[in-house]
């Protein structure tokens, strides 16, 4: 079996299923994190990810639907007014609480559907789900060119690998491996695979690490706009779908 670590998938369910298809049918998937938010369809993404136990670390949206999510949760369960403006609801959250038909966004406000209690559940089970994500992944006894153990995280651990003990202790740990866009320094022994800062035309591999975000709901900028995977053991990257003729590379 092929491990394939795939990036940033944004709600973008069809790029996913895209990727799917394209990937060897007994490949062993990891995602990186960021399953929601911006695309239209995160509660979908959630549920293959959920139905499938598909390996997954937390990413710095999940981290902003725990809390924000969970606070509209309790607004909605106690009668009392949801939060218009935050920064999940910002970067993606309205589109997530679409996907799950929590609420329609008119005359932009979001207005909760009549008949919110007696669906939600699904949205808080996701959300205890979430919680329970790891921060990162040591993925023990598989092999990679470079000799390192390989970890996967959300963003680049290497600047905060050497905190990891006590990690739900330290805020600077977490604030890294969710939310750094710093490109890691090659001083630990580890292959790090992560995400969160999105790449364009193709993953971005150096001798420690590889960025797998290639930008999957950005499909209007130049260069990205595709889902990709990165097989640890062959290092090949397989991609959802190509870029057009517009956006072709040029060498």
């Amino acid at each position: 079996m092929r491990h394939y670590i795939v990036g940033d998938v944004h709600g973008e369910y069809k790029a996913l299923l895209n990727l799917v298809a394209r990937v060897p049918y007994d490949a062993q998937l990891i995602f990186v994190g960021d399953l929601i938010d911006r695309g239209s369809q995160s509660a979908h993404v959630v549920k293959f990810v959920r139905e499938n136990n598909i390996p997954c670390v937390r990413g710095n949206h999940e981290e902003m639907m725990i809390k924000y999510g969970g606070a509209f949760v309790h607004a909605i369960e106690n009668g009392k007014e949801i939060e218009q403006d935050n920064m999940w609801l910002k970067h993606g959250g309205i589109e997530t609480l679409l996907s799950y038909s929590l609420i329609s966004y008119r005359d932009s406000r979001i207005v909760p559907h009549p008949f919110i209690k007696e669906f939600i559940f699904q949205f808080k089970e996701d959300i205890e789900w979430m919680k329970s994500l790891p921060i990162y992944l040591e993925l023990k006894n598989i092999n990679h060119s470079s000799g390192r153990k390989v970890v996967v995280s959300h963003s680049a651990i290497a600047p905060v690998w050497h905190m990891r003990h006590g990690r739900e202790e330290d805020k600077e740990f977490l604030s890294t491996v969710l939310w750094s866009r710093a490109i890691p320094l090659d001083r630990e022994n580890i292959f790090n695979i992560f995400g969160h800062t999105p790449q364009q035309y193709t993953v971005k591999e150096k001798d420690h690490y590889v960025n797998v975000d290639t930008g999957c709901y950005m499909k209007e900028k130049k260069g990205y706009g595709l889902l990709s995977a990165y097989c640890i053991e062959t290092a090949e990257v397989y991609s959802s779908g190509e870029l057009s003729i517009f956006d072709e590379k040029i060498s």
